[in-house]
């Protein structure tokens, strides 16, 4: 009987003994489960559609005749017209990304209305309507920055400007209307204009603004707004129904046109869904 009651008992402080020393032991951490990481950054090819919204400032013959006039009221008008666009670009961060862009812009048919009156020579004054009929048309390539403003519910505002230049294109101007010199007897007459195609160059800038929804992490696609100032426009040497020219063209002064674009965006680096988990070492 006693050796039974030192067994229990040595039994009994071997158990001890090992709680004693599991207390000692390190507690194991528990699993590291990675967040997901949206990937940021790489390389991406895009294409726009769109079309444009167009205003001129003023349009008048090049040599400043247009000062002479006693009075102008003058109304112009663009149709819209379509935009199609590509471009490479790259997303440096979460927030900010660049892009080179190509636009071709597409006739636009423009109609204008001048009432005049001006200094018909030795006290006469005369007076005429002018109606003008052309059609417009540009190539835009801009370097662009952006500044991408936060993700809420998969959708990314974003805000951005760009600088470049802009080769405008005045084609089909004519100019009908009726002059009126009463006070050399003349009476009211008919009058006709035209003027060849012609093209220039000019530095054009633009804002932006629009939405942007990751489709997947190698697709975005954006709905945005642009505002862009596209120089000035110039057509040939207008010429009269006699096919009498001055040398003088017909000048479409400060072009600007208000955008709307949809837009995708394609990503040549796919980012990975989660990041590795750290190693846990023992301090």
């Amino acid at each position: 009987m006693r050796g039974v009651k030192l067994l229990v008992a040595a039994g009994a402080a071997s158990l001890l003994s090992s709680a004693a020393f599991a207390a000692d032991l390190p507690i194991a951490p528990p699993p590291y489960y990675a967040p997901p990481v949206v990937g940021f950054g790489g390389w991406y090819l895009r294409g726009d559609i769109g079309f444009s919204n167009q205003r001129v400032n003023n349009i008048a013959m090049a040599d400043g005749r247009n000062a002479q006039l006693l009075s102008l009221q003058q109304t112009t008008a663009f149709d819209a017209a379509g935009i199609y666009g590509v471009g490479v670009g790259y997303q440096f961060n979460n927030w900010f990304r660049g892009d080179f862009t190509g636009q071709y812009r597409g006739n636009s048919n423009f109609k204008g209305t001048d009432l005049l009156t001006y200094p018909a020579g030795g006290g006469v004054v005369g007076n005429g309507i002018n109606n003008y009929n052309a059609t417009k048309s540009e190539w835009l390539v801009l370097a662009n920055g952006y500044a991408d403003l936060g993700t809420w519910w998969g959708v990314t505002p974003f805000i951005g400007a760009g600088v470049g230049a802009a080769r405008v294109t005045i084609a089909n101007y004519t100019d009908t209307g009726m002059v009126n010199n009463d006070g050399f007897g003349f009476g009211a007459f008919p009058s006709f204009a035209n003027a060849p195609a012609a093209s220039r160059w000019n530095f054009a800038w633009a804002l932006h603004g629009g939405l942007a929804y990751m489709v997947n992490p190698g697709l975005t696609v954006e709905l945005a707004y642009s505002y862009v100032n596209l120089g000035s426009g110039m057509t040939g040497a207008v010429s009269d129904y006699t096919g009498f020219t001055r040398g003088v063209p017909m000048q479409f002064n400060d072009i600007t046109s208000h955008d709307v674009k949809l837009g995708v965006r394609w990503y040549f680096n796919t980012p990975p869904v989660y990041a590795p988990p750290p190693l846990v070492t023992k301090g």
